[in-house]
């Protein structure tokens, strides 16, 4: 019953929290954790979020759906920077906030735990923000926070085991740890990747099979990664890359509706729960402080401050020492100034897996003596997670409205591009499909002379109201020839992500045009 209570209790505050969201200019986020805050002290809600949850549930259903929806061309475009962000940021973050945990007193080994514990920004807060911005600055922040999660859990790892077996840290063994996390991650999320894609043409008809590959996908690929010791996280994401490619070959329309509809709902609900579930936590972490959570407090608020104030400081200084070392005149096309930069550097939240990594600190040492200070890394954590969401959160439309970013001028004419190469494709492709159809000449003619048209105006709209006038038997043998050439319009927006000169996102988008086309075409008759 407690947990038939639970989803009620997080299913009613997702709904309230994202209705109250759409009439106040607050994020969503925000209100659900702030609504679950409330709820933890209610009596008879007594939650604690389970770590487990968190890293084995949540974080790769949630990292698959946000990889599956980026760009790999701009992630190579802009991999310097990415890497930068997700590798270098992340310990340079890590050992600051350790330097600075220790001043206050904790040993070195749970400084540096706490210090990767706030390293990462999150993925599910960061996704709220991308639409906000352009394309380009909305990539770097999303491959960011879907790589330096494995960065920051390798650099966990190590730091937990050695505060529990009380063993020093070298420089050696973290950096052994860390390349073999990143490079096993990235061979087992290939061979995931491939091998979900074979899988799937077994039976690429069959819409719940596929529905169901979906959603096991992301668990097969970080499960092996956490059992050998690398990186589910690099593993999850690369494998959604690998997806994001070759999936769109073979996954039909139906199929494709579907499964993004589900990955759309789900990802949602996951959000909302995990924000929710973070505030759920106020109460237990008071309980555990005690009367030292004035001391705490201030602590959590100088690490607060110590994580932005590291991020503003890379996003000043990394872009003039790349420049120093990078000369070349294509380098120079794509730099910014400042204030286009700021945005990044201020859309630093953390969030659930910070969290779910300090709740999954070990109660003991392994000689069974009490972890020291784990109730004040926790705590220090949920002050860190609020006090991002409500400073950074609030104050970012303001940032980038300041930041004077708009709408990348490439995005529109890609789009514009792919428009062009699929009426091409579906002109060439017209007599071929229509001789092997048998479709009436008159019949032809007219979608030729239609699709000319559109090519010339670039008409954006999918609808074809002179058809209404014309007889069934007509409106079905068109229907047929249509059908028949949407594969070509797909394989020229293939095409054209191959040469990379339109992205994934472009993709996408053209082709869910193209799969709203042909479900409407395919779709039964109605019965009168």
């Amino acid at each position: 019953m407690e947990g038939l209570v639970l989803v009620v209790v997080l299913g009613a505050t997702i709904l309230g929290g994202g209705m109250l969201a759409q009439r106040i200019p607050v994020p969503a986020p925000l209100i659900l954790l702030v609504a679950g805050a409330g709820l933890s002290f209610v009596p008879g809600i007594d939650v604690e979020l389970p770590p487990e949850l968190v890293l084995l549930l949540f974080l790769p259903a949630l990292l698959y759906w946000e990889s599956l929806n980026t760009s790999l061309r701009e992630i190579r475009d802009n991999l310097r920077i990415i890497v930068l962000l997700a590798v270098g940021l992340v310990f340079v973050t890590a050992f600051a906030i350790a330097w600075l945990a220790s001043a206050f007193g904790l040993p070195w080994p749970m400084a540096l735990a706490l210090g990767a514990i706030l390293s990462p920004t999150d993925a599910t807060a960061v996704a709220a923000v991308v639409r906000r911005l352009p394309r380009r600055q909305g990539t770097i922040l999303r491959a960011e926070s879907l790589l330096n999660d494995g960065t920051a859990l390798v650099l966990y790892a190590v730091a937990v085991g050695a505060a529990t077996a009380g063993a020093s840290i070298t420089f050696v063994s973290l950096s052994a740890q860390f390349l073999y996390a990143y490079a096993v991650g990235i061979l087992i999320g290939l061979a995931i990747g491939f091998a979900a894609y074979q899988v799937r043409k077994l039976f690429r008809g069959d819409r719940l099979l596929s529905g169901t590959l979906s959603v096991l996908t992301p668990f097969v690929a970080y499960l092996p990664a956490e059992l050998v010791g690398a990186s589910g996280v690099v593993a999850v994401v690369v494998c959604g890359l690998v997806i994001s490619q070759v999936g769109p070959r073979i996954i039909t329309a139906a199929t494709r509706a579907q499964t993004f509809g589900f990955w759309q709902l789900a990802s949602y609900v996951l959000n909302g729960a995990l924000f929710v579930l973070i505030g759920l936590e106020l109460k237990p972490v008071l309980d555990g402080l005690g009367p030292a959570w004035p001391s705490a407090l201030l602590f959590g608020l100088a690490c607060a401050v110590g994580v932005m104030a590291v991020r503003l400081l890379w996003g000043v200084t990394t872009p003039y020492l790349i420049r120093l070392v990078d000369r070349r005149p294509v380098q120079r096309t794509r730099r910014v100034g400042f204030r286009q930069r700021f945005p990044i550097s201020w859309a630093g939240f953390r969030g659930a897996v910070s969290l779910a990594a300090a709740l999954a600190l070990p109660q003991q040492t392994a000689s069974g003596d009490p972890l020291p200070g784990r109730d004040l890394v926790i705590a220090v954590t949920f002050v860190v997670i609020l006090f991002t969401l409500v400073v950074q959160g609030l104050t970012l439309p303001a940032v980038v409205r300041w930041s004077g970013l708009g709408r990348d001028p490439r995005e529109f004419d890609e789009e514009l591009l792919g428009e062009q190469a699929m009426l091409r494709a579906a002109l060439d492709a017209l007599p071929v499909a229509a001789g092997e159809l048998g479709t009436s000449p008159p019949i032809v003619d007219g979608l030729r002379a239609a699709y000319e048209d559109r090519l010339q105006l670039i008409h954006r709209e999918e609808g074809r109201p002179e058809a209404a006038a014309r007889d069934a038997s007509a409106r079905d043998e068109e229907d047929a020839l249509h059908l028949a050439i949407l594969p070509a319009k797909r394989a020229a927006l293939f095409a054209l992500r191959h040469e990379r000169r339109i992205d994934d996102v472009i993709l996408r988008r053209l082709q869910s045009r193209i799969d709203l086309e042909e479900l409407r075409l395919s779709a039964p008759p109605d019965d009168d």
